[in-house]
């Protein structure tokens, strides 16, 4: 889908930490129980980690004839350099040669504070407003002795910032990024899964402080500032939390209509955070009372099929193949067939890590083989239009023996967590 759960929330108008903190609260206690830190002992990636990152790009680089690969702001660029910044019509960003040093380019008023996170390397080379940016880009590439060849471009760098390097440095063929940075970040190290597990054990937590508060009459709102507010207690950074209530639970980023918690309706939370920059992507199904036999007998079918793509998702599967078996017993169900509703709508899941919708996903089509340290959500729903949806979604990580989730499955419609 084309948009964030952040802007698909703020769009709906439940969403932004400036309207959840504003929101008036309606549960049956004002305060929770205090809260432990989860993330106390967390411990962010460290400067060798980033290091030995570079040089795998390099290798990669080299393996594919690559010169160099260019980054800009986000996530990538702190995956490689540790540098958080954030994208504006001046650009920031880096250079990776396939030998030698790293260099980042960034205006001159910038630069102090640049070099506040940068956790190695010493090559940085600013411009003034009135300069052009891209010729430092060529500048770095030709004191690498770079004279010309391929330079790769990481998958979101934007538009202007490739045509201005295009531009400065013409004796280079730009080509996608994405057989080295993909290379990199779709294998997460022992590190990045730890700090994956505790922002999991964090809106997990979080949902268990949440749910026995949760009664009729509440808004989205009112859920989602519980939420917010006990995964900050718990140690982590809120990154979205959807409360979908009653029939928007049938549309999976929600409506902007009016909502509110009723006795027999369906519940549906999806909720996320962040520690140290890994994040965690949840979603649990209940209801508030007494569930009708339709909402065991749909929330039981979804169970199901959250259960085949885990016994699917073995080493060596195509990921597209998760996704078929899922929607095929769906469509022996009853539903679909295919992308049709009532049914699956959407992709089984998405590749998840610093960024909360990473490359690959559980999709038909997607032929990439599972290998060990790939993340994945793993979230079937069935959504029946003008009626409710049931999504469960829990991450997991593949290891030799094959996938181990972040988070336990969900038990029953009737007790969610247990």
């Amino acid at each position: 889908m084309s948009f964030t759960k952040r802007e698909l929330l703020a769009m709906a108008g439940i969403g932004g930490a400036a309207s959840i903190l504003a929101a008036p609260m309606k549960a049956r206690a004002q305060t929770a129980d205090a809260l432990p830190n989860l993330a106390k002992n967390a411990q962010p990636i460290g400067v060798e980690e980033r290091q030995a990152r570079v040089r795998k790009a390099q290798k990669l680089m080299q393996k594919h004839g690559v010169s160099a690969l260019l980054l800009e702001s986000g996530s990538a660029l702190v995956y490689f350099t540790g540098i958080r910044w954030w994208q504006s019509e001046r650009y920031t960003g880096a250079i990776i040669p396939a030998e030698g040093d790293i260099a980042i380019i960034t205006p001159f008023f910038e630069e102090p504070s640049i070099r506040e996170s940068m956790t190695f390397g010493d090559d940085v080379r600013t411009w003034h407003e009135h300069e052009n940016p891209f010729a430092l880009v060529a500048g770095v590439l030709k004191d690498r002795g770079l004279e010309g060849g391929k330079l790769a471009i990481e998958e979101r760098v934007r538009h202007f910032i490739v045509d201005g390097v295009q531009k400065a440095a013409p004796n280079f063929e730009t080509i996608s990024g994405a057989p080295i940075t993909r290379g990199c970040r779709l294998f997460k190290s022992a590190a990045e899964l730890k700090l994956m597990q505790t922002a999991n054990d964090i809106t997990m937590a979080a949902y268990k402080s949440v749910y026995p508060r949760i009664e009729a009459g509440q808004s989205p709102r009112d859920i989602s500032a519980m939420m917010n507010q006990a995964t900050r207690e718990l140690g982590g950074s809120p990154k979205f939390a959807l409360a979908l209530l009653g029939e928007a639970s049938a549309y999976p980023h929600g409506s902007g209509k009016p909502q509110m918690v009723k006795e027999g309706e369906i519940v549906l939370m999806d909720c996320g955070c962040e520690v140290h920059d890994y994040e965690s992507d949840i979603s649990r199904t209940f209801v508030i009372g007494e569930p009708t036999k339709k909402q065991k007998q749909v929330w039981a079918t979804v169970k199901r099929g959250q259960e085949l793509a885990l016994e699917t998702a073995q080493i060596g599967t195509q990921a597209g193949k998760v996704d078929d078996v899922v929607r095929a017993y769906y469509e022996s169900e009853g539903y679909g067939p295919g992308y049709k509703t009532p049914g699956l709508s959407h992709r089984l899941g998405h590749g998840i890590g610093m960024d909360g919708h990473e490359p690959v996903n559980f999709v038909h089509g997607e032929t990439t083989p599972l290998a060990k340290g790939m993340c994945f959500s793993n979230e079937p729903g069935i959504y029946i239009f003008g009626a409710f949806g049931v999504r469960l979604e829990d991450c997991l990580y593949m290891t030799d023996k094959g996938p181990q989730l972040f988070s336990a499955l969900s038990p029953s419609l009737e007790a969610p967590f247990g």
